[in-house]
């Protein structure tokens, strides 16, 4: 018999380990950030939250700020809000609907795709690539790497060649678009997401170790260090250790 997977009613209303206050301190966030983030019950609802708030951004708010910095050079499609003292530069690629706050710089070879909001103080290197995520402050993605449906807390640094995966390819062949629910796994219980492509959850101050693999629905509590591996799936609680 397959396991029972709890609903987000059920699941989320009672673990803490759920909720983004877990993960993520709004000290020095931009305020979009940090009125999504108090918005949002369970970790779950942030992804949904920021998408819609960027397909429709005037509602959101989004306007207001004067417009930063493009580069002759850098490719944009679609809508790409570039808030004041942030930096797309020449032979970078954005394809909205994108928030690029105070501070970030997205740099040459990086590529920030759909339904993204970069943080303030972030840097998006070569090789970089980005979609579907929210990236809190002050991340650290300078190297080829690949991140995705995923939430990124402040002061996070993705080494190179690290990669989310939000996809379940345990099923047999992989649908397009995905129909398989990702669940997470907390005391032995599976709770479901509501989503079917969600990859991770990293607190605050988390370093990932080169050639990092996340499976998807993996949660990082802050503070988590992490000792070079290849693979890491599950919930690991704030201040772990993994070997």
């Amino acid at each position: 018999m397959q396991p029972s997977v709890l609903g987000p009613s059920t699941a989320h209303a009672v673990d803490a380990r759920l909720a983004p206050d877990y993960y993520f301190h709004p000290d020095g966030l931009d305020s979009y950030i940090t009125q999504v983030l108090r918005n949002c019950r369970t970790v779950f609802d942030i992804k949904p939250a920021m998408t819609a708030d960027l397909d429709d951004p005037a509602a959101a708010g989004l306007y207001d700020a004067p417009r930063g910095v493009v580069e002759d050079g850098a490719l944009l499609r679609g809508e790409v809000i570039v808030q004041a003292g942030a930096r797309i530069e020449a032979g970078a690629q954005v394809i909205g609907p994108v928030l690029i706050c105070a501070g970030a710089i997205v740099a040459a070879g990086a590529l920030v795709r759909d339904h993204s909001v970069i943080g303030p103080g972030c840097r998006i290197g070569f090789g970089a690539e980005i979609t579907r995520s929210l990236l809190a402050g002050h991340v650290f993605v300078k190297h080829p790497c690949f991140i995705g449906d995923s939430v990124i807390g402040r002061r996070v640094n993705i080494g190179s060649f690290c990669s989310t995966t939000g996809l379940r390819c345990d099923r047999g062949p992989v649908a397009e678009p995905a129909i398989e629910e990702i669940t997470v796994n907390l005391d032995g219980q599976r709770i479901g997401t509501g989503q079917t492509k969600f990859g991770a959850v990293i607190g605050d101050e988390v370093a990932l170790p080169a050639g990092t693999v996340l499976s998807p629905g993996t949660l990082i509590g802050p503070g988590t260090v992490v000792y070079p591996r290849d693979h890491i799936g599950g919930f690991l609680p704030a201040g772990s250790r993994v070997r």
